[in-house]
């Protein structure tokens, strides 16, 4: 295989020092532009003061260099394992102005404080939500996510001076794309670990030659400092103000966790070299630290974090997925908020050149999406879901109709793109999933001599959904294999319990197992049987036999607790 095609740094594995600081610049980068624009525009819209700005701007990007570290971490329940960059998440701007308004900074910083503490309840309730919020919602809001950022980048290209031509800036933007694209797809070697940041300077020597570079601001800046505190405190005792509002934050509190799941699932998938399947403890992880992050802005005073999915697009162009970049990024944007000259000099890339750039990076992030929504098939339910929810989306994105109807943070809320796409994809998998046929119910111990009563359980189902014998001694032979697979892989630390659901659908059966299993993965034990084909040893048997009479097997593993669902043909 060429070594553009694929990954050359797995997570786990030990990148080389230099390479490790080539690419966490480059990743410190991407993070710094969007991160101190969204806090200027919400700092200097807030109207604090001019101290507050510089407070706001520096302590944003520290806090996004220990959100970006905490992602790459697994302490625990704490980090998502993979490199996500961490940035200040606009869609907390409008609430968070109205906030201001309305309560002044204590009670926002209250609000960000609730907000944080819902995504932790998020987090641990994922294996309830597993129905609500799938790999389909996910990769939907990675769409949605990118579809946005898109419009708003080609909308940046007709700012620039009145004294430019007017083609300049779309030619800026032309030459950024044309270089990062190129460059991925035909640099090997040393040369595509810089194929990001070859991109940015190719945009940005044609934009000093076509006069859209301003040096003014790099000029002004001091080389070090740290701005004096401007902490807001947080209000112990929420008042009306906090009640009426806290909707709205836990609204887009949980539209910025479906983010950061979403972040992590396609990061999983283009980080390994052979695939594998989706670590949901993982995933679990990277919400804790989305939320750790946004406590500490909350505290501060500032914008809450969000991860960036752009990492994707770093990870494929450089090849480069060792977590420890993560640390690497970390690290550089804490030192960056010392250095507001390093700073200045970032954030006079010409928005024509981001605009080029972010164009490769969104549409590598929107195939990620579609990936994730193809992950379990697409159901013609699921592509009535999808649909729909793109379709609300990307269209308000365009044109804000709510917006112009109710007015205040309320229509700006409801009326953007992203978090009404979102609340469509939640709701019609809500609605499809509670008016599916009920799920019968079955807890034993997770031992061989629950046998009987699992297979009695299935007997009965298939009496009851009218299948002929053939059929339900199918389903009986799947319910038998699937519990020696799960005894096989079992720890002896003690006795567990087996929770077995079983819904009828259309000429089919949905059987989910949900026990507490050790660190081996089902599905992907399944798939490295499809790939060695030799006599099968006696403990492969059981899986052999699943995959055989089971239509679908799919593993998720969560933080005390496993899930295998398994889907039997009638």
């Amino acid at each position: 295989m060429h070594e553009a095609d694929g990954i050359t740094y797995e997570p786990n594995d030990r990148c080389p020092l230099g390479l490790s600081v080539a690419v966490g610049f480059q990743g410190a980068v991407l993070a710094l532009t969007p991160t101190a624009l969204a806090t200027l525009l919400f700092a200097h819209a807030a109207g604090l003061g001019e101290r507050y700005v510089t407070w706001s701007v520096l302590v944003s990007i520290a806090i996004c260099g220990i959100a970006t570290a905490l992602q790459a971490a697994r302490l625990g329940w704490l980090g998502g394992g993979h490199v996500l960059i961490a940035g200040a998440a606009p869609s907390y701007m409008a609430v968070a102005l109205l906030a201001l308004d309305q309560a002044g900074p204590a009670t926002l910083a209250s609000l960000i404080v609730a907000a944080s503490l819902f995504q932790l309840a998020l987090a641990r309730w994922l294996p309830l939500l597993r129905r609500i919020i799938t790999p389909m919602v996910s990769g939907t809001v990675l769409m949605l996510i990118a579809a946005g950022v898109m419009q708003i980048a080609v909308a940046r290209l007709t700012d620039s001076p009145d004294t430019t031509p007017t083609l300049a800036a779309p030619a800026v933007a032309a030459v950024t794309l044309a270089a990062t694209a190129m460059l991925g797809l035909r640099a090997a070697g040393r040369l595509r670990l810089w194929t990001p940041l070859l991109g940015i300077l190719a945009g940005c020597v044609a934009a000093a030659l076509l006069g859209l570079y301003d040096a003014q601001r790099v000029l002004d800046a001091p080389w070090i400092g740290w701005p004096d505190p401007v902490l807001p405190g947080v209000d112990l005792t929420p008042g009306p103000e906090f009640w009426s509002l806290l909707p709205m934050f836990l609204i887009v509190a949980m539209a910025s966790a479906i983010k950061a799941l979403g972040s992590n699932v396609a990061m999983q998938r283009v980080s390994w070299r052979e695939p594998r399947v989706t670590d949901y403890r993982l995933v679990q992880g990277t919400v804790n630290a989305n939320a750790a992050s946004s406590l500490l802005g909350g505290l501060a005073g500032v914008l809450p974090t969000a991860g960036f999915a752009t990492t994707v697009t770093l990870a494929s162009l450089t090849g480069v997925a060792a977590r420890r970049i993560g640390y690497y990024i970390g690290v550089m944007l804490v030192a960056l908020a010392l250095l507001p000259k390093v700073v200045a000099l970032l954030l006079t890339i010409p928005n024509a050149v981001t605009s080029g750039y972010m164009l490769v990076i969104m549409g590598v992030l929107f195939v990620e999406g579609l990936r994730s929504v193809f992950q379990d098939g697409l159901a013609p339910r699921k592509v009535l879901i999808v649909g729909s929810s793109l379709a609300i989306g990307i269209g308000l994105q365009g044109n804000n109709l709510i917006e112009d109807q109710i007015g205040g943070a309320w229509g700006t809320l409801l009326g953007d793109g992203l978090t009404v796409g979102t609340i469509t994809a939640i709701a019609l998998t809500s609605f499809s999933e509670l008016s599916s046929a009920r799920r019968r119910r079955l807890e034993v111990d997770l031992d061989m001599s629950a046998l009987p009563k699992i297979d009695a359980f299935l007997k009965s189902l298939a009496e009851r959904t009218g299948w002929d014998e053939a059929a339900a001694n199918r389903l009986r032979i799947v319910g038998e294999e699937a519990l020696t697979s799960l005894l096989e892989v079992e720890d002896a630390e003690g006795p567990r319990r087996l929770t077995v659901l079983a819904r009828p659908g259309a000429g089919l059966v949905e059987l989910e197992f949900m026990a507490a299993l050790p660190e081996e993965n089902l599905q992907d034990r399944l798939a490295y049987l499809s790939e060695h084909a030799d006599a099968p040893e006696a403990s492969e048997v059981s899986l052999r036999l699943l995959r055989h009479f089971a239509s679908a097997v799919h593993h998720r593993k969560y933080h005390g607790i496993d899930i295998v669902t398994v889907e039997v043909q009638q």
